[in-house]
């Protein structure tokens, strides 16, 4: 091919490939979605190297996937029509702390975990969390968000300014380095969650934040999943600075336990933290636990060690492993939803009704303080009726969300597996998206078939 021997050219030898292993690693993802290779897998290390990557790409009509590390949900990294893949992981750097704005510039390959521990001396951190060590890169491209959402927001709400390289090899900026702006068309929210359909970051400018000076967690049970959701609610109505609010459902409580050796009560849970400072924080934890005590909580815990709270959170975050342990020869399958918050309650109750009729085994969990909830789904995928009885699973549970004013995707993005509700959801407004993909990348080069279908 052509196309490969100009990359050839334009890269060295260890930056351009097409060793069957290097593309079997890039022809998949975290989800469930079927594998398909790229034709080669290049590693640029500069926004110059992106751009004429795409001006090749844009010659040959060549598509191009971008790559950060692999742990998306929904098949947004799978090069379903081949073509290069532009893996990121040498462009992992900081380029510029700006401790006194609250800033940090960074290339799109650089880990939040790598981000967090170069920013602690600094006094600083990130705060979105999506469990998965994810590059900065992939977490902006899906608008990624996690268990600190309830208090930070997600990454759009993180972005100051993205530099783009677009489909021809142009170069813009999004943003700037200003809080705010009453200037132009809004830039970050197009690119944010884009999914690499409409161009490919090479530098991200985000907002950080002080490291809190004290931190508290709680574990609260309840009877019941509307307690629990009435709790958050209330929570919120208070104003108390919750940083992170997680339910847990009384069948994923049973598998933390037979994971972590832990003996929680096996009933609806919420994993609650805190930040603040510490006088401060003795008052709104004294609110809470009045707060949900009103609510019929069984059972409060509070911890304020850091060991302690690292074991509780653990326990949270290490939920997907205990269902994978716990069901041998079953694969896990993630999907996730978001509605109103008045809306959750019952949206959780019909998702465990749904389970229970079609016999599949799943847990739920969310972040509750935006109406956020995944479902965590064990599926024999060498049994076609339990593959079958997913998707009609995973069918119902969107447009339950989407009929109650919800959307089919509250963090994983839309990729390929979403895909197919966004007429549904998003009406006329779907043609206007199509319509700025086109005007972007004419020639749907940049990640085709994923969002919008490949034109």
């Amino acid at each position: 091919m052509e196309y490969i021997t100009l990359l050839a050219k334009l890269l060295p030898p260890d930056r351009v490939t097409t060793n069957k292993t290097t593309l079997q690693n890039h022809g998949k993802d975290e989800s469930h979605h079927t594998e398909s290779l790229p034709h080669v897998v290049v590693f640029p290390v500069s926004k110059e190297e992106v751009s004429e990557i795409h001006k090749i790409a844009s010659k040959y009509e060549v598509p191009v996937t971008p790559f950060g590390l692999g742990s998306s949900l929904e098949a947004h990294v799978i090069p379903y029509h081949g073509g290069i893949t532009v893996d990121f992981s040498f462009m992992n750097q900081i380029v510029e702390i700006r401790e006194n704005d609250f800033l940090v510039k960074v290339q799109p390959g650089i880990t939040r975990t790598q981000l967090n521990k170069t920013l602690k001396p600094y006094g600083l951190f990130f705060p979105v969390d999506p469990g998965a060590d994810a590059t900065i890169g992939g977490m902006t491209a899906t608008n990624a968000s996690g268990t600190t959402s309830v208090r930070y927001g997600g990454m759009i709400d993180q972005i100051r300014d993205i530099e783009v390289v677009l489909a021809d090899g142009s170069i813009i900026h999004t943003g700037s380095l200003a809080t705010k702006s009453s200037s132009g068309y809004h830039l970050n929210s197009l690119f944010v969650g884009s999914e690499g359909t409409l161009g490919l970051f090479t530098e991200i400018t985000l907002q950080v934040y002080g490291i809190p000076e004290f931190t508290a967690t709680a574990r609260a049970v309840f009877p019941t999943v509307a307690n629990a959701v009435d709790a958050v609610v209330k929570i919120l109505q208070a104003g108390i600075p919750i940083a992170r609010c997680e339910l847990v459902d009384s069948y994923s409580m049973k598998q933390v336990n037979n994971h972590s050796k832990t003996n929680y009560l096996e009933s609806p849970t919420l994993f609650l933290e805190f930040h603040g400072n510490e006088s401060g924080l003795a008052q709104d934890v004294a609110f809470t636990e009045e707060i949900v005590n009103d609510l019929g909580c069984q059972e409060i815990i509070f911890e304020t060690d850091s060991k302690a709270s690292s074991l509780l959170w653990e326990a949270r975050h290490n939920l997907a492993y205990a269902y994978i342990h716990g069901t041998p020869g079953k694969k896990l399958l993630v999907t996730d939803v978001c509605l109103p918050i008045t809306e959750l309650a019952g949206a959780i109750d019909d998702a465990r009704h749904t389970l229970n009729k079609l016999d599949l085994i799943g847990g739920i969990v969310g972040h509750v303080g935006d109406g956020n909830f995944h479902v965590l789904l064990m599926i024999n995928k060498n049994d076609p009726m339990e593959i079958k009885q997913s998707e009609e699973f995973t069918d119902h549970l969107v447009k339950y969300a989407i009929t109650r004013g919800g959307t089919c995707t509250g963090e994983h993005g839309v990729g390929m597996g979403k895909k197919k509700y966004q007429r549904l959801e998003h009406g006329a407004a779907y043609d206007v998206m199509i319509t700025i993909k086109k005007a972007l990348d004419p020639l749907c080069i940049l990640n085709p078939d994923k969002i919008i279908d490949k034109y």
